[in-house]
């Protein structure tokens, strides 16, 4: 199956008092077209890091990310021009999408402006559909972020990255900052969006989310992937120690016999 999305030996090394933190070290990834492929791992596995490498907002230490087989990375940039559209990202903290200052229908409205149309009626009337079918009423989107719920918030933030019309969405922990409504909420509205084509990457510690959503899984420890395959295949059947302690770990889960 063609790749989407492909990293080839990334590594990211960060430097810190004077030390060297090997977050990812040379791993390869792959997003089909149509997908949901999952990266979990404990906190400190370097699942976020490698995220933001393939959202672009890290540039990796060594490798590359190739996105419909072209280098995603010119210099010191990167999706430049019409490829800044393609992948959008989706934050464990919605604030970090939504400016706190304006209202939610502005913030939505803002990111059409930007990416459809300088039409500014018809840009509110398209943020406000779209913020709708997040769930989100008309009464709620003119309100500001803090008067929202965790969920209404995430779903906003959802709304915001889908302004742009990409063809990945890379969504990390985008459940865990939410209660457990809001969380099933969301899931629905990604089976929503992977029904309509949409292609995601899935970052979570959370196993029964990727369980529930994904049709890959990569397995992340200490900057590496100890390992891969269709989640199926990783939940019935894990090789892995590390694996298998992670899967243990999920309330009610049984070993396939």
């Amino acid at each position: 199956m063609s790749a989407l999305l492909e990293a080839k030996g990334v590594s990211v090394t960060f430097k810190a008092y004077g030390d060297e933190v090997k977050a990812v070290q040379n791993v390869d990834f792959l997003l089909p077209k149509g997908k949901v492929v999952g990266i979990v791992g404990e906190s400190g596995s370097g699942k976020s890091t490698l995220a933001r490498v393939l959202s672009g907002l890290q540039i990796p230490t060594a490798g590359e990310v190739i996105y419909m087989g072209r280098n995603i990375q010119e210099g010191k940039q990167t999706y430049k021009g019409d490829l800044r559209k393609a992948v959008q990202m989706v934050f464990q903290d919605p604030y970090s999408s939504l400016n706190p200052r304006m209202r939610i229908l502005n913030a939505v409205a803002e990111g059409v402006l930007q990416h459809q149309t300088k039409d500014k009626e018809k840009a509110r009337e398209i943020a406000l559909q779209l913020l709708k079918r997040m769930g989100i009423s008309e009464i709620d989107a003119s309100k500001y972020p803090f008067s929202l719920s965790g969920g209404q918030r995430q779903r906003a933030s959802v709304a915001r990255a889908l302004t742009a019309q990409p063809k990945i969405l890379i969504a990390d922990e985008p459940t865990s900052a939410i209660d457990q409504s809001a969380q099933s909420q969301l899931l629905e509205l990604f089976g929503e969006l992977i029904n309509d084509g949409l292609s995601i990457v899935l970052v979570s510690h959370d196993l029964g989310v990727i369980r529930y959503l994904t049709d890959y899984v990569y397995v992340m420890e200490n900057g590496i992937f100890v390992e891969s395959g269709e989640t199926k295949q990783i939940f019935d059947k894990p090789a892995m120690p590390y694996t298998q302690k992670l899967i243990s770990s999920i309330p009610g889960h049984k070993k396939a016999k």
